[in-house]
């Protein structure tokens, strides 16, 4: 198949890899190889320090595999990285360096200090860097992005069983991210928090497996969000109210409403309408990678940039201090 490419683009052929192919990793690495396959790409390999498990996803991929991230530093243009948090600043910096472009799943780091040296490193070399807040592209999130007005009151629910992966970090870092990135991305990255309060327990690790926050930004927005990796069922619900109507938003059945009074409605019990919006039912991960891959192509600002995944770590990181200050007076030393 002839290869589509952007004809002004510097890269005709651009070449790809993914750096860590475990539980997500591996859907990196699929769709890669899927994209690849339609002529748009090439699929260099992938790449895992376990190496019975990167031969595992190469084979199933039609591509090579490594188990050092070195061995690529001069064989692609562009990379996911689905490694452990404490691993991304180091790997991200050295690709960066080469003028390798990076999609870095969330958090971009495990530090602000981390984060920035990266943005600087992407900065100086001219190439593009991506945060991976996978729910911007959840189909019911694409729906309803543009019905957004002011968002006033968030009450947000993400509970899921005990995970079956490793866990490098809480839960804060590993899925309440996930809102604490939606919520500023919706009232706006102009509006800045005013107050954080937090509570948060481990339950059966050795790190937070259950929080609640509560925030709140300088324009008077109030942010409630419960966050566990210990539940009997999964639930990721964001509702909010917003002037004059009622969001609601299910990210795993994939579904949005929003809730409105008809402005000539007689009497408001006969005015109420509930929009269910229409959904285009896409696998977020191929949009979230198309994305990035049109970011380099067309030479454009990536769609979820290095700042924004920096801001959702600072708010997550102010949500973890006082969560360590709660349990501070709970459990006094």
């Amino acid at each position: 198949m002839e290869k589509i490419q952007n004809p002004k683009s510097k890269i005709q052929n651009l070449k790809t890899a993914v750096i860590g192919v475990g539980s997500l990793g591996r859907h990196h690495a699929r769709n890669y190889a899927e994209i690849a396959a339609g002529g748009q790409t090439e699929f260099v390999g992938v790449c895992d320090s376990n190496a019975e498990n990167a031969r595992a996803i190469a084979d199933q991929n039609s591509c090579n595999y490594f188990t050092d991230w070195r061995e690529l530093l001069d064989k692609v243009d562009a990379v996911s990285i689905v490694t452990p948090t404490e691993t991304h600043c180091e790997i991200a910096c050295a690709f960066l360096e080469k003028g390798v472009h990076v999609l870095v799943e969330k958090p971009i780091a495990l530090s602000l200090e981390e984060a920035d040296k990266m943005i600087e490193t992407a900065e100086k070399s001219g190439a593009k860097l991506m945060v991976g807040h996978l729910e911007r592209y959840n189909p019911a999130m694409v729906a309803l992005r543009p019905y957004i007005t002011k968002p006033l009151y968030f009450e947000i629910h993400r509970v899921s069983p005990f995970p079956d992966r490793s866990l490098d970090v809480d839960v804060v870092l590993d899925v309440m991210i996930h809102d604490l990135d939606a919520i500023q991305w919706l009232v706006g990255e102009n509006v800045k928090v005013s107050e954080i309060r937090a509570v948060g327990i481990p339950v059966i690790s050795d790190k937070v497996d259950a929080a609640n926050a509560r925030i709140e930004f300088e324009n008077g927005t109030v942010a409630n969000i419960t966050a566990s990796r210990i539940g009997t069922e999964k639930i990721r619900k964001t509702r909010f109210y917003q002037t004059n109507s009622y969001v609601v938003l299910d990210y795993a059945s994939k579904f949005a409403s929003v809730t409105s009074l008809a402005p000539n409605a007689v009497h408001p019990l006969l005015g109420i309408s509930v929009n269910r919006l229409e959904i285009n039912d896409v696998e977020p991960l191929r949009s979230e990678i198309e994305a990035f891959l049109d970011c380099i192509l067309d030479d454009k600002t990536p769609p979820i940039t290095a700042h924004d995944g920096r801001r959702a770590l600072g708010l997550a990181i102010g949500v973890l201090e006082k969560i360590d200050f709660h349990a501070k007076k709970v459990f006094p030393e």
